[in-house]
């Protein structure tokens, strides 16, 4: 969830570490904070609040350094505090470390450093783990690097943690388990962070480090040992990133930005891969494994979040295109309820991070019990693809705003492409519905295109609701999943209570919340359920409901019905969601924006939940 940045080599650090604070604030911004280490002291400098205010902070200090480590948090020991900000210092005040994840373990640890007569200055599991590798150190008379060797083998939970100490000038001692951790190599200087966007300005060469590894990481040399203290070779991987692409581009929010980029991020994902006059889907990944797709005796989808909602979609598209049955599961909960996977099952794992450590969790056990895992993923080189037997990205780009928007049609894309791919080679799709999907899927970025062409509409929409206390979002089939999205962006936006419902479900209870303050949104494209839908609409409206409905251009019915319209292109209903979807984005979007909220850092979200 946090994020860290470290710098060793001749730059001045703290310019470095604060840049690459701002780039990873998506990543948590409850606060931050910074060590620098010159002439043999540890100079730390935190606040509560965003990178900008720790900024502010610093005015006027001395912040001349080569070395430094910097933490933008996401709270899970200790509220948001400037005491429980990182990162921390040992009781010595040797050491200075930052950390994400979150040691399951410290009570224990630190009641066992309380009885030796340490005391502590914050409520965090961080500074807990910091005292114990200290006293370690002392203890044994060993090097910090041996110390932390010692700590992690008795520490239980996840962690990427960046050590600097006082006695060593150059150096920044690293470790990981379970949160993510790239290094970049420069010309005498190394940068490490929790992704690669805080490096790309500096350098393309980069090594992920992999769990239970410590790398020694100094300007002009780079070790990596196991805790075993054996030496592991680094695998260098070039980056496939421009700064453009983390940057916002003349757009006021990220959002909104890769909102708009999503014509361009869903052809790139296509690209190569479909194509349509041919009536072919190049994807080896799938490809490579096909028999173990069409042979499935069932399909499990295990993700988080908006990834579930991709998930749900990919279970109508495998089940009508496939025939294969498909459950789709929340990670956190099928990791922890003894699921019965057998040698086999087909594991489909979705994650934009690809860090997502209840997923990660989900595959290890799965794929010790035979499962295929198959990876579907954003980020190149990140844990989940790793793990995978096979995958495919979604090549969406770096996603900076909070709430995922162009990672979840890239998402889709990429499941219906899998899904006409396995249906057409197990024969449960015939050529002439097949080369029809090819050829809808293949319009959708133009399709979008249209839709942003003019979002006016939308936002005045969102003005006209945006006091609303409650939303509901209703869809059937294919838009089902789209409504259950559409609420979660407006929840994670505007922090108004949302919720998504199939439309035919509204009879069984959510009905009795409609009257003539309650804005329903009917997500009512033209498909195998539109007369339904337009009945649902109409029992809404006897009962005074505010109806906005998602609506295919050219619909004479639904727009003579609700009181708002959003207009999508015509498309297939399997191929629909990658359009419904987008003007649902928008409405959160302007929602957010006419409360006047952070739409790109909504309070106590982070963008990559690496931890339980």
């Amino acid at each position: 969830m946090c994020g860290i940045v470290g710098y060793t080599g001749p730059r001045e650090a703290f310019p470095v570490v604060i840049k690459g604070l701002k780039r990873l604030e998506y990543r948590g911004y409850d606060s931050s904070g910074v060590a620098l280490l010159n002439d043999g002291k540890l100079n730390v400098f935190k606040k509560k609040g965003k990178v900008s205010e720790l900024e502010e902070h610093v005015i006027g200090k001395d912040l001349h350094s080569h070395i430094g480590i910097g933490h933008t948090r996401w709270a899970t020991h200790g509220e948001p505090s400037d005491r429980n900000a990182h990162p921390h210092q040992s009781q010595s005040g040797a050491l200075a470390m930052i950390h994400n994840g979150i040691i399951e373990n410290y009570t224990q640890l630190k009641q066992e450093l309380t009885s030796k007569g340490y005391t502590f200055n914050s409520d965090t599991d961080t500074e807990v783990l910091l005292n114990f590798i200290e006293d370690i150190k002392i203890n044994n008379n060993c090097s910090v690097e041996e110390a932390l060797r010692i700590a992690l083998k008795r520490v239980v939970g996840a962690y990427c943690i960046l050590l600097i100490s006082a006695d060593d000038p150059e150096t920044i001692i690293a470790a990981r388990k379970g949160s993510p951790l790239v290094i970049g190599i420069g010309k005498g200087e190394h940068f490490l962070a929790s992704d690669a966007s805080p490096i790309i300005e500096y350098t393309k060469e980069v090594v992920y480090v992999n769990d239970y590894e410590i790398a020694i990481v100094k300007p002009d040399e780079l070790i990596l040992k196991n805790l075993g203290n054996e030496k592991q070779t680094p695998f260098i991987t070039r980056l496939d990133m421009e700064l453009a692409r983390i940057e916002k581009g003349g757009y006021d929010h990220f959002m909104l930005k890769e909102i708009h980029e999503q014509p361009d991020t869903i052809f790139d994902c296509l690209r190569g891969r479909l194509l349509a006059q041919s009536g072919q889907i190049m994807m080896s990944g799938v490809e490579n494994h096909l028999d173990a797709f069409i042979n499935a005796p069932r399909i499990i989808i295990v993700a988080c979040g908006t990834s579930w909602h991709a998930g749900l979609v990919a279970e109508y598209l495998i089940e009508e295109l496939c025939r294969i049955p498909v459950e789709v599961e929340y990670a956190s909960e099928f990791r922890y309820r003894n699921p019965v996977v057998h040698k086999g099952d087909v594991i489909i794992a979705i994650s934009q991070s690809g860090e997502t450590a209840d997923t990660l969790v989900a595959l290890e056990s799965a794929k010790e019990n035979g499962a295929f895992i198959f990876g579907v993923v954003n980020a190149v080189g990140s844990s989940i693809s790793r793990l995978s037997h096979a995958g495919a990205y979604t090549h969406s780009g770096p996603e900076i705003g909070v709430a995922s928007t162009k990672a979840f049609t890239g998402q889709l894309a990429v499941l219906t492409m899998m899904a006409l791919k396995i249906g057409f080679a197990k024969g449960t799709i015939d050529e002439t519905r097949y080369q029809h999907l090819l050829v809808e899927l293949e319009a959708v970025p133009e399709k979008v295109k249209e839709i942003l062409k003019d979002t006016s509409a939308i936002e005045r929409i969102a003005k006209k609701y945006k006091d609303a206390s409650d939303f509901l979002f209703l869809g059937r089939g294919y838009n089902f999943p789209i409504a259950l999205e559409g609420a979660l962006k407006l929840k994670e936006i505007s922090y108004i209570h949302a919720e998504g419902y199939p439309a035919a479900e509204m009879k069984h209870g959510p009905i009795a919340l409609v009257d003539d303050q309650l804005p329903v949104v009917f997500v009512a494209t033209k498909d195998s359920y539109y007369q339904k839908i337009v009945s649902n609409v109409q029992e809404i409206k006897a009962r005074k409901g505010k109806v906005i409905c998602v609506a295919t251009a050219g619909d004479d019915v639904i727009p003579g019905m609700a009181d708002d319209v959003m207009l999508v292109p015509d498309a297939d209903e399997a191929i629909a969601p990658l359009l419904s979807v987008i003007p649902l984005q928008l409405l959160s979007y302007y929602v957010g924006l006419a409360k006047g909220l952070d739409v790109d850092k909504p309070r106590n979200l982070a963008k990559s939940v690496t931890v339980e």
